[in-house]
């Protein structure tokens, strides 16, 4: 069962999530980002170990802590590897005192009614077994909505919460993630119709049981309260969808007690060929600006 000081501080505690999750399909271009281009590396190895060392800068940095960091999501390979020769999520929480979450979806299908379902996920009890096993608390899935389409807004959260269900039998709270593309003209009535369909499922979740909602900053600011007070719901989180940090933290402090789990906007600015005091000055004011934000209002 999740364990319950975790519970609490990912209840009502103060902070953000840091979302470490790249996966196969955005980890070139997280690279790149950070300093390191396509001819520095050679396969899917040295890409990872890359992407790794990374996360483990900065997860070490003495910026990231549990005084403005509720939790990361990590990666299935960031699970599997150690940070400072620790475990990474017992070396999270144990050290950091971060809350540890895992990113278990395996992928987009292709677009079908305006939205993209996520791919099948093989054997995922035996990884919810091996995550509770490592000290993971939760989970994140994450699917796309391209469009206002009723029915395929209707599969989204019926996958989602089907997901959602078998992580639940773990004993480990899942985030789920039906993000909206932000750049699509109809957003609005995208959200408006992702927002009725969360509601009608809420109810269905187990007493005694909750999940967690990770969104894309609504067009209309407070949109997602009903979700954020619902006592089937831990905490509505916001992902930052391709808008710079400063456009992402000004949207989202219109949004009371709606929270980052921000990934590309967390890490912009960090570059590998930065000293680790100009690492650790960088990360630090990322951190402290999303903070801020997170916390507007609350």
């Amino acid at each position: 069962m999740a364990d319950q000081t975790q519970a609490e501080r990912m209840t009502s505690g103060r902070g953000f999530i840091a979302a470490l999750d790249q996966s196969g399909g955005s980890t070139p271009k997280a690279l790149k980002l950070y300093g390191v281009d396509e001819d520095e590396y050679s396969g899917d190895a040295e890409m990872f170990d890359l992407i790794h060392r990374m996360r483990e800068r900065i997860i070490t940095s003495p910026a990231f802590g549990s005084d403005r960091i509720l939790a990361a999501i990590l990666f299935e390979q960031t699970m599997d590897r150690d940070v400072a020769g620790t475990p990474s999520a017992t070396y999270l929480w144990d050290d950091k005192g971060v809350v540890p979450f895992l990113k278990i979806d395996k992928g987009l299908s292709d677009a079908q009614h305006g939205v993209q379902l996520m791919k099948p996920i093989p054997d995922l009890d035996d990884l919810l077994d091996r995550a509770t096993a490592k000290g993971i608390f939760g989970t994140k899935e994450r699917s796309v909505i391209g469009a206002a389409d009723a029915a395929g807004i209707e599969a989204i959260v019926a996958q989602q919460f089907d997901v959602a269900a078998q992580v639940l039998s773990h004993g480990l709270v899942p985030i789920l993630e039906p993000e909206v593309t932000v750049t699509i003209p109809d957003k609005a009535d995208a959200e408006a119709i992702l927002l009725d369909q969360i509601g009608s499922r809420l109810d269905g979740i187990p007493n005694g049981q909750q999940v967690m909602l990770k969104i894309s900053i609504p067009t209309v600011p407070n949109l997602y309260r009903p979700l954020v007070d619902h006592p089937k719901v831990m905490r509505v989180v916001a992902l930052s969808g391709g808008y710079s940090r400063d456009e992402a933290d000004e949207l989202l402090a219109q949004n009371t007690d709606l929270i980052a789990s921000f990934s590309r906007a967390l890490t912009e600015g960090l570059s590998a060929k930065q000293s680790d005091d100009e690492f650790n000055a960088t990360l630090d004011a990322s951190i402290q600006a999303i903070y801020d934000a997170s916390t507007a209002g609350t």
